[in-house]
């Protein structure tokens, strides 16, 4: 039985795996594996394709899930208009709070650096984009999924069925909010590369280094961010 639990998780997707239990994730970032907007594929491709060794990783994962689970981590638990409201507080929040402020960070060691270290004017342009598009992104969530998903689970409650166009409009609003999140990851992933993991130079200022900070920061929470969007709220929405 033991054998076959461990072989049922190994070929689930990778997504499924960290909803169960989110702290798997830094399992799996530890070895590359995206979890986010990469989670629809099973654990054993993605170790195939990045050369993971199997069974290394399985004992790993095995070692977090007999740790005690913190309870208010277990977001898979979690009510749907409940989950909505921590990603706008917690998320959307953090966003609107550091974007304007990591832009200005970008576009300046771009302008003083840019000479040097060209990179840093290909993370300005990309970032400023990122961000451009994560303001209509997160207005979308707020104005439409969050209270769509809040209107059916109401429903739902009480016994009730959605109108046809209601599911028709959610469905259409999921569609385009996951490519959304597959453009920004593209986009984040991009920036990590430009940036070489974030490796400050030898020849920058403090400026710059914050920069790298806050741009790997933003990269950390976008990843738990679109994480519980795509894994657990957008595929228990489009159930309701």
């Amino acid at each position: 039985m033991e054998k076959e639990t461990q072989e049922t998780t190994m070929t689930e997707t990778v997504g499924s795996v960290v909803a169960k239990d989110f702290r798997t994730a830094e399992v799996l970032e530890k070895y590359g594996i995206d979890f986010c907007c990469g989670g629809n594929v099973p654990l054993t491709q993605a170790c195939r394709e990045k050369g993971i060794d199997i069974e290394a990783l399985r004992s790993e994962l095995e070692e977090v899930a007999v740790r005690p689970q913190d309870r208010s981590q277990n977001f898979d638990a979690w009510e749907l208009p409940f989950l909505a409201d921590y990603i706008k507080n917690q998320h959307h929040s953090y966003l609107k709070e550091n974007i304007p402020t990591i832009a200005a960070y970008a576009d300046k060691i771009a302008q003083v650096h840019g000479e040097n270290h060209p990179e840093v004017v290909m993370i300005a342009q990309i970032f400023r984009k990122v961000a451009m598009d994560m303001a209509q992104h997160l207005k979308s969530e707020e104005e439409q999924l969050f209270p769509a998903i809040k209107r059916l689970t109401e429903l739902h409650e009480q016994g009730a069925s959605p109108a046809g166009d209601e599911i028709t409009k959610l469905k259409a609003v999921l569609a385009e909010l996951g490519h959304e999140h597959d453009e920004v990851g593209a986009a984040v992933h991009e920036i990590r590369r430009l940036a070489r993991n974030y490796t400050v130079p030898d020849d920058v200022c403090n400026t710059f280094m914050v920069t790298y900070e806050k741009l790997k920061e933003f990269e950390d929470d976008l990843h738990k961010h679109v994480h519980l969007e795509n894994n657990i709220l957008f595929p228990k929405a489009a159930k309701l």
